[in-house]
């Protein structure tokens, strides 16, 4: 019915890890340690926006995507996937693009794939990609290592000098001096 009381046994010596169930369950522990990390957390379902749903602007996210209605603005994620019924009017850009119904705009994924009832309109920027057969598809393919690298210089810095230019319009040259002499 009763248990011996732990108030005369000695504590942890400095330096050395908690022992018992506060440390077992991931509870942290008095001065400041963080808990033992546990199981790794279960990966989010995929955001699914439905048919009824018409976006106007950007969508960004880290997770997955599942579109099935109308989106006009750019898409980045992790994986997305384009629902057969579903338009989007933009880039789209992820690691992996699943597309069923139509896009308008340029593609950039590591992974694309064009199922059979997909309609692209624009260009697709991959590093791997699948066409299947019945897929429509008007633009250009170009495969890259790393696609999702827009290649987008930076806004000019201020106060920068620009390039010396010619009179041709070459940068990088000096202009020439001039070597006439008055007479």
């Amino acid at each position: 019915m009763f248990s011996k009381s732990r108030i005369n046994e000695p504590g942890p010596k400095a330096g050395e890890p908690e022992k018992g169930k506060a440390a077992e369950a991931g509870i942290p522990r008095p001065g400041g340690d963080s808990p033992i990390p546990t199981a790794p957390k279960a990966k989010p379902p995929a955001s699914m926006l439905s048919s009824d749903l018409v976006v106007t602007g950007n969508l960004k996210t880290t997770g997955d995507i599942q579109i099935e209605g109308t989106i006009d603005g750019d898409i980045q994620a992790h994986l997305l996937t384009v629902g057969e019924n579903a338009t989007v009017r933009g880039e789209v850009m992820a690691d992996d693009v699943v597309i069923n119904g139509r896009v308008i705009g340029k593609v950039r994924g590591l992974k694309v794939r064009l199922t059979s009832t997909a309609r692209v309109e624009g260009d697709i920027i991959h590093k791997t990609i699948a066409i299947e057969s019945g897929a429509h598809f008007e633009g250009s393919v170009q495969r890259q290592d790393d696609p999702l690298n827009t290649g987008k210089r930076g806004a000019p810095i201020p106060g920068a000098k620009p390039p010396h230019v010619l009179g041709d319009g070459n940068p990088g040259q000096k202009p020439a001096e001039n070597t006439a002499t008055k007479g």
